[in-house]
């Protein structure tokens, strides 16, 4: 089961910030000109998939919906509930009770953990109403430590200010079952409240992470997301072909029923993912420009990928296909040399524009040499593929990368 939906919780009062929240909510603050620590959470969570993002605002909420409700992200849809009276994080979320999936992530909207949200959501199960995503740091005494035997979390410890001891604290992002509105009284918080429960009656998961993390509540956070988060957002990305290269190529392969992926293709996906890439597909799909199938089977067969992916904890990012060809029986898909179609770089360049891309560090993988040319052209190194094993492929490539870099 692939989880498509995630929420943030916005309503916090920010007092700690000062001045700066004084007429603006905390996760609305700019860290870059037109750039809001919020825009940042919601980019990162949208291309990962979650296409149904529900804003819990309460403070300054009319602020919040007046920018995001509505709104559109990387295919995501925003949606703003605003909390009519205070009831602690608990009541944000039951004011979203008839909205709520089986399954969703729940997320501070004050605070970034990077790290693979797909593998937080991998695998739901009714053995569980919760999973938090943790992070080992040195000095707890700001958050308060997190106890955890095996992947079950069984205790917390409160904060011990001046008190600097190294553990393990909750990153404020949840992988939650709807069941967990049944723990809810309120007024009530679900970190304090809710959490410490579920870990009693043994329902409660946790999973480690080590990605940058960053809660911009303080003065001297907030300084440091500003110095350091917008330089984050520029990622390497590994560009894959499809057919051929992540899947079997069966001759204008399209139906979900015939996905069969090739070897290592899921799990070399995964190790794009946990190495910090973006994971963009660009394939060429002449079948649409000769008849055979439409653009909507397209993204009906990507949405099968996700689906798989999603099993292992693994994402693409973004597709881009060109449905054109020169001998096109399709009248509308008909061009001799369209700048889309490899060779041509047009697919890679286009997702340069789109995404904020460090193309020195940034390749394609295919398994023709038209990948590779198109690849050359839009200035990205290109290796190809020769039908083995696709992970071991990923591996041989991320290990000359490093190595690169260390030189």
């Amino acid at each position: 089961m692939r989880v498509k939906q995630a929420l943030f919780l916005v309503g916090g009062k920010g007092t700690r910030l000062g001045s700066l929240t004084a007429e603006t909510p905390k996760p609305l603050l700019e860290i870059a000109p037109g750039l809001r620590f919020l825009d940042v959470l919601l980019a990162e969570t949208a291309r990962q998939g979650y296409s149904d993002i529900i804003l819990l605002a309460g403070h300054f909420g009319e602020q919040v919906e007046a920018i995001y409700h509505g709104q559109r992200m990387y295919g995501a849809s925003i949606t703003v509930i605003r909390e009519p009276v205070p009831a602690g994080t608990g009541g944000a979320l039951v004011q979203a009770a008839d909205r709520l999936d089986p399954w969703f992530l729940l997320a501070n909207g004050d605070s970034l953990f990077e790290f693979n949200l797909r593998n937080l959501a991998a695998s739901p199960s009714d053995d569980f109403v919760g999973r938090l995503a943790l992070r080992e740091i040195s000095d707890t005494s700001r958050y308060g430590s997190v106890e955890i035997k095996g992947h079950s979390v069984v205790a917390f410890h409160e904060k011990k200010p001046g008190v600097a001891l190294p553990g393990v604290i909750s990153g404020g992002v949840y992988l939650l079952s709807k069941r967990i509105l049944e723990y809810a009284r309120l007024p009530c918080s679900i970190e304090t409240d809710i959490f410490p429960v579920l870990a009693r009656d043994g329902v409660l998961g946790g999973k480690r992470f080590d990605g940058y993390f960053l809660d911009m509540g303080l003065p001297e956070t907030f300084e440091q997301a500003v110095n350091e988060v917008p330089s984050r957002l520029v990622k390497p990305a590994a560009f894959l072909d499809r057919d051929g290269v992540l899947n079997v190529d069966a001759g204008y392969t399209h139906r979900p029923e015939d996905l069969v992926w090739m070897n290592g293709a899921r799990e070399a996906v995964l190790r794009l993912n946990e190495a910090g890439y973006y994971v963009i597909v660009v394939t060429n799909q002449a079948g649409v420009a000769k008849g055979y199938y439409d653009e909507q089977q397209i993204d009906l067969f990507h949405d099968k990928m996700q689906d798989d992916l999603a099993e292992i904890g693994a994402h693409i990012d973004a597709f881009y296909h060109c449905p054109y060809h020169e001998n096109a029986s399709v009248d509308i898909y008909r061009a001799p040399n369209h700048p889309d179609r490899k060779p041509n770089p047009g697919m890679i360049l286009r997702a340069l524009r789109e995404w904020k891309i460090r193309r020195e560090s940034s390749f394609i993988i295919g398994d023709k040499s038209t990948d590779l040319e198109a690849g050359q052209r839009a200035g990205i190194s290109g290796f190809l593929f020769d039908g083995g094993n696709l992970l071991q492929t990923v591996e041989g490539i991320l290990f000359r990368t490093i190595s690169s870099a260390g030189n």
